[in-house]
This record gives structure tokens, C-alpha cells and sequence, in this order.
């Protein structure tokens, strides 16, 4: 099956919209998941974190501050943002 001209443009186009419709279902998802937590889940989260780093610290020394780097989910959500916030 041979695409003509204008065949490959509308195969394109279709790719375009079905890549922005899951890209937008991915965001959503995310920020869904994001949101769900309480306050004090999140500040119980923060508090399990610096109970460890802190023991960390009395063991080693000093705390090992590592950079974790930028999975492609938390790019997009980055840049979602940017683009959101200049409306």
C-alpha cells in the first residue's frame, strides 16, 4: 500500500493529535496522582526523609547529597508548566 501526497499528510496530522491527546492523558494522570496527597501525608513523607538523612549524617559524617536526574516525565511536566503559566 503506496501513500499518495496528501495521505502521508493526514497520516502525520493523525499521529500529531493522537501523541498530544496522550501526552495530555500522561500530564493529567501525574497531576491527579500529584494532588491526591494530604498535607499530612506529604509532611510525614518530609519528616521519614529527614530522619534518615540526619542518621546518615551521624554515621557518615555528612549527608550525601546526590543529584537525581530529570526523568522525560518530569521535562514535560516542567515545560507543561511554563506553557500554562504564560496563558
Amino acid at each position: 500500500m503506496a501513500l499518495r501526497g496528501r495521505q502521508w499528510w493526514k497520516l502525520v496530522g493523525l499521529a500529531g493529535v493522537v501523541g498530544v491527546a496522550a501526552t495530555g492523558a500522561v500530564a493529567v494522570r501525574v497531576e491527579r496522582r500529584r494532588r491526591g496527597y494530604t498535607p499530612d501525608e506529604v509532611r510525614s513523607v518530609l519528616h521519614e526523609r529527614y530522619a534518615q538523612a540526619t542518621a546518615a549524617h551521624d554515621s557518615a559524617g555528612e549527608v550525601p547529597l546526590t543529584e537525581i536526574p530529570a526523568t522525560p516525565v518530569t521535562r514535560l511536566r516542567r515545560t507543561l508548566r511554563r506553557l500554562l503559566r504564560r496563558r
